[in-house]
């Protein structure tokens, strides 16, 4: 987790950054999305103007291609601290599953999501465009 400068007012809500043609990326959102029963989170794909916004902020030696981005509470969380602080914020399980998650060492967990993100397009292929979820959310 990197700790910015970044205030409530520009980003308000927890916004969660995806890779915006990965298969596997956005069955992840589509399953968040289901499970966001409190509406907490927006969604935004790193190719778009917002999601490189975002990449512009963070030091090229902290982040790969492969990283999924969550900007929440002045914070940005990068590859598996990203995906356990979205379980850990909806709620119920997820939440216990979360912090069991963050018992785990950091570079184990990121090992694993990194070779699972290296072989995504391999393993579950690629779109040719990107298909935003509402930000009704």
């Amino acid at each position: 987790m990197k700790k910015i400068d970044i205030s409530p007012e520009i980003y308000p809500q927890p916004t969660l950054y995806y890779d915006g043609v990965c298969n596997l990326c956005h069955f992840s959102v589509q399953w968040i999305i289901k499970r966001d029963q409190r509406k907490i989170f927006r969604y935004e794909n790193l190719q778009s103007e917002a999601g490189q916004n975002i990449v512009k902020q963070i030091a090229p030696s902290m982040l790969s291609s492969d990283s999924v981005i969550l900007v929440m509470d002045g914070q940005i969380f990068l590859y598996s601290d990203a995906s356990l602080a979205v379980l850990k914020k909806l709620g119920g399980i997820y939440t216990l599953l979360g912090r069991i998650g963050f018992l785990l060492p950091l570079s184990f967990r990121n090992t694993i999501y990194r070779f699972i993100a290296k072989n995504r397009y391999k393993w579950f292929g690629k779109k040719t465009d990107c298909i935003l979820p509402q930000n009704e959310y």
